[in-house]
């Protein structure tokens, strides 16, 4: 497997442990899911900005950061209202 594999695979684990967190421990589905994306979060901002597979325009990579963080601070807000 390759590094891209490897982080293809690591985003979906995280997301997967907090949901999985959430939903057989007593920690409220909140916090597991929004630990799951602060875990996949560095695995997406390095296939990002550190080593992207392709060069994209910085248009499409602003806005999939930007959508991707707004989800994150959501979630956030969500789990601590």
């Amino acid at each position: 497997m390759h590094r891209y594999d490897w982080i293809l695979l690591a985003i979906p684990v995280a997301l997967i442990g907090g949901w999985l967190v959430g939903m057989l421990t007593p920690v409220p589905m909140e916090y597991g899911m929004a630990t799951g994306f602060a875990l996949a979060t560095p695995f997406v901002y390095d296939a990002m900005f550190r080593n992207p597979p392709l060069p994209a325009s910085d248009v499409q990579r602003v806005t999939v950061a930007v959508v991707w963080h707004a989800l994150l601070i959501l979630l956030l807000i969500v789990a601590l209202w």
